[in-house]
């Protein structure tokens, strides 16, 4: 499986931005999107179960975030709204067999290349 994200950039506070993550192949359940800002370790966003669609977020995006998919094009997409200089980061796409968790990092097997997102 290979993930290809795409679509970051900078936008300015309150603005908006919608990631998307292309993924090749099906060996997957889940996919989902982690960020890394400099110097913080890896968190999670948000997931999204590719079988029946079930959604959870980090509780700092809940409510400014969605993740949906286009099973059509096998792509996840990430929109992001009123965003804060606290979301800038390198956002990553994951995919992979989830079974309990879809914020666990350690659930995930397949990892894009990350697209960076600057709020200022």
């Amino acid at each position: 499986v290979q993930l290809v994200e795409s679509g970051g950039g900078s936008v300015q506070a309150g603005g908006s931005l919608r990631v998307s993550c292309a993924a090749s192949g099906y060996a997957f359940n889940c996919m989902g999107w982690f960020r890394q800002a400099p110097g913080k370790e890896r968190e999670a966003v948000a997931g999204i179960y590719t079988t029946n669609g079930r959604t959870d977020y980090t509780d700092s995006v809940k409510g400014r975030f969605t993740i949906s998919q286009d099973r059509s094009k096998n792509t996840v997409y990430l929109q992001m709204n009123s965003l804060k200089p606290e979301d800038t980061a390198m956002y990553y796409c994951a995919a992979g067999w989830v079974n309990r968790n879809v914020l666990s990092e350690s659930e995930y097997d397949y990892w894009g290349q990350g697209t960076q997102v600057t709020v200022s």
